[in-house]
């Protein structure tokens, strides 16, 4: 084996074990939190539909105000305006987002007004008639509890992010539950890593969130479902519907931000847009009752096939508008379940069209397909639709299904409907990732062991003659003593200084700064930028200091190179075809 080789599969993390405890007490909490804004949810429902103080569950559709119910939203919108204004104005937008910018430009800090704010704002705006989910402000609340527990025992950045999405993705546990499917969440939007440090404490905050959430809120999936298997030919339905989803997802999150941009535009203060989005609320329900709200058990009907063709595509119509012109007036509200009960409703109108299979399994198959399509998260979609029905025969087209329709939206949209409000921000967010070349290598596979040296004993004249001439090698070379490591010199540190001098006694007694043989580029790049230098000399030991080689800037690039080498070298013939055919043409 070789003698450098002691890393690790994994970074050693001495904390993991306390972090992940504290996401377990996280998870607890994030759970209370999904459940109190449930029935946040019911009350003012009640409160606002039916004029009584009550948790109970009703639909806002069961309502007998008649015209009446136009005002409602309107007044909700109101309150979430001066919420936002004069309270917090993060509590605006769908949840997803904002936690994805605390995470990677706020370095995961979130304030206590979030944690109180967002869960009272939304249970106002859906209880009010919003047609939007819970699951989007749970996990900006739920986040906002990880991030405060971890501030409080002043965390790192690290910790925080880990703390802050494992409340997160319990808070959408508790709300669906489907902790499997949370995790994946955190896994492909949310985390930006797939590391111990934080798979292990959102995983646990997870499971303890899908434990406690039969003692609170209900068990067992929250649609249940079981359909036949489909036959090989159903592969041919899955690519249409897979294709179809992806033109839903570009449709829905192009219409979104048209609808922002319109808002912008007009010569009102933000304040009174949710206001507006209300009134378009309100007219949406007088016409369609079943938009308003949250709509799960309209979802249960689409999916078990209950609601007539033409009942369902006034539905698809109505909820679609006012979700956009809520959503895009910046109120507060989810994007999960609208895009499930959109997608189940499209499924539900074509899916007695598509050959091959049964059509009681389409609506399922589109929910999970235009949500993987749009959040740019197929496998996500997928778990997430097993978790929420139990339904194993759908697991082979839903998949299937969200592949083609996530790979739809990759290639005709820049940004998906959550990176989208973020990149208006200022900031882009780049989603692939891998394994870092520069984790994977250590400084003994890229350094040079050849080294050119100058004695601590040489005198300054006869080292400036032969190695800082007019044309020298290098721009420092390490000086030794005994084969020990006393320094890196270079010119600027022999101006004015006698020539008779001896170079060792240039430098006192002080540790120069060096790289070792077992650490990853990545460390050793962080040390060159954080110093300002290009190149440092490798040590066996900070003990004997003797030299073993010298690693500089160019050296640490050879594994990203190496592994990028057939794209570049693909990326250079495209670029050659591509200009001599322009040259040709020209010519």
């Amino acid at each position: 084996m070789n003698k450098y080789d002691n890393r690790r599969d994994f970074d050693g993390q001495a904390r993991l074990l306390l972090i992940t405890s504290i996401a377990a007490v996280v998870g607890a909490v994030s759970t209370v939190t999904a459940d109190l804004l449930l029935h946040a949810i019911r009350f003012f429902t009640n409160l606002f539909f039916f004029q009584k103080l009550s948790t109970a569950f009703t639909s806002p559709a069961a309502h007998t105000l008649g015209a009446w119910v136009i005002v409602v939203p309107v007044a909700g919108g109101l309150i979430i305006g001066l919420i936002a204004r004069y309270g917090s104005e993060a509590i605006r937008g769908h949840g997803i987002p904002e936690a994805i910018e605390a995470i990677l430009f706020k370095k995961s800090t979130m304030s206590p007004k979030v944690a109180v704010l967002k869960p009272l704002a939304s249970g106002i705006a859906i209880g009010s008639g919003g047609p939007f989910g819970a699951e989007g402000p749970i996990i900006m609340t739920g986040g906002a509890v990880g991030s405060l527990i971890a501030q409080h025992f002043h965390l790192s950045a690290a910790e925080r992010k880990a703390l802050l999405v494992a409340g997160a993705t319990a808070g959408m546990t508790a709300v669906f539950g489907t902790p499997i499917a949370a995790v994946l969440l955190a896994v492909e939007l949310l985390l930006f890593e797939l590391r111990p440090r934080s798979l292990a404490p959102v995983a646990v905050a997870c499971a303890v969130a899908g434990f406690l959430r039969p003692l609170l809120i209900e068990s067992g999936p929250l649609f249940p479902l079981h359909t036949a298997a489909l036959p090989p030919s159903a592969l041919i339905s899955c690519l249409i519907a897979g294709i179809l989803c992806g033109m839903l997802a570009w449709l829905l999150s192009t219409a979104l931000y048209r609808v922002e941009d319109g808002f912008h535009k007009l010569p009102l203060h933000w304040m009174w847009w949710p206001a507006i989005g209300g009134l378009a609320i309100g007219i949406g329900g007088y016409i369609e009752p079943r938009a308003l709200g949250v709509g799960y058990d309209v979802i249960a009907d689409l999916l078990n096939n209950h609601m007539a063709a033409a009942a369902i595509l006034s539905l698809l119509i109505v909820k679609a508008v006012i979700w956009l012109l809520a959503l895009g007036s910046g109120t507060s509200g989810g994007v999960l379940a609208p895009l499930l009960m959109l997608g189940a409703g499209l499924g539900a109108v074509l899916g007695p069209y598509l050959p091959g299979g049964e059509p009681a399994v389409w609506p399922l198959v589109f929910m999970a397909a235009t949500l993987g399509g749009m959040m740019r998260a197929p496998v996500m979609a997928v778990v997430f639709a097993f978790e929420l029905t139990h339904d194993a025969n759908a697991l082979l087209p839903v998949l299937a299904t969200a592949t083609v329709a996530y790979a739809f939206t990759v290639a005709t949209m820049h940004r998906s409907i959550l990176t989208e409000k973020i990149a208006r921000r200022g900031h882009h967010i780049y989603r692939e990732y891998g394994i870092d070349p520069m984790e994977r290598h250590s400084v003994a596979e890229v350094m040079t062991t050849a080294v050119d040296s100058i004695d601590a004993g040489a005198l300054i004249a006869d080292v400036v003659h032969t190695h800082f001439h007019a044309h020298p090698r290098h721009r420092a070379y390490p000086v030794l003593r005994d084969g020990a490591l006393v320094g890196m010199l270079d010119r600027a540190g022999l101006d004015s200084k006698p020539g008779a001098l001896r170079v060792g006694e240039l430098f006192g007694v002080n540790v120069p700064i060096v790289a070792l043989a077992d650490e990853t580029c990545r460390t050793l790049a962080s040390r060159l930028a954080v110093h300002g230098v290009g190149r440092l000399p490798v040590v066996a030991d900070m003990q004997t200091r003797r030299l073993i080689g010298i690693v500089s800037t160019s050296d640490l690039m050879k594994p990203a190179l190496s592994l990028h080498d057939e794209e570049l070298q693909r990326q250079t013939v495209r670029r050659v075809r591509f200009f001599g055919k322009a040259g040709a043409d020209i010519g």
